[in-house]
């Protein structure tokens, strides 16, 4: 009796093995790539955002040291 409560308990462990390895690794590798994906859309927005207040802090300095 008791070599039969292992067994079922080693099924049931195969079995939820199984469980994780079809459904909660894909739905993780999901939610990552949307978190990955967020993060890097960020950093270019940042990067455009940099981009833009360095192209207009020149043309200030520019347009102020034509005007001395």
């Amino acid at each position: 009796m008791r070599d039969v409560k292992d067994l079922l308990r080693v099924v049931g462990i195969i079995l939820l093995g199984m469980f994780v390895l079809a459904v909660v690794v894909p739905l993780v590798l999901t939610a990552a790539g949307i978190v990955v994906g967020t993060v890097v859309k960020l950093a270019v927005l940042l990067i455009k955002l940099a981009v833009f207040l360095a192209i207009g802090y020149l043309v200030l300095v520019g347009v102020r040291a034509v005007l001395r």
